[in-house]
């Protein structure tokens, strides 16, 4: 998977948690997770955009690392969803768990790839 479909991966997947916040519950527990998880997907787009223009490979590190804890943040509050049951459309939510999963594995496995090249090159 190519860059440009990364970024329009993250893109979608932003749209569709910003999608699903409009389905909480428009109470305080709804505002609290919705706010929240609206900015952790968000961040993983943007910041996976920021990725892209890493001016080395430590800087893309870096950069990666900080895509990969936000795909985390949103998991958990995907998962926090589902627990305390304020969203009932679980396949809505099984399918971003997925989506979820997915991209941290894949930012995960690009982040080792570089960071092993970077080991590489020590002396």
């Amino acid at each position: 998977m190519n860059s440009t479909e990364l970024k329009r991966r993250t893109m979608d997947f932003a749209v569709s948690i910003i999608k699903m916040a409009d389905l909480l519950p428009n109470k305080q527990v709804g505002w609290t997770i919705s706010n929240q998880i609206i900015r952790s997907s968000t961040s993983v787009a943007a910041n996976y955009r920021a990725v892209c223009r890493a001016k080395s490979d430590k800087d893309f590190v870096y950069k990666m690392s900080i895509v990969i804890e936000e795909a985390d943040e949103t998991m958990f509050w995907i998962e926090l969803i589902k627990n305390i049951g304020v969203v009932k459309n679980t396949e809505l939510l099984n399918t971003l768990q997925l989506e979820a999963n997915e991209l941290v594995a894949i930012f995960t496995s690009s982040a080792k790839t570089v960071k092993s090249r970077l080991n590489r090159i020590k002396f």
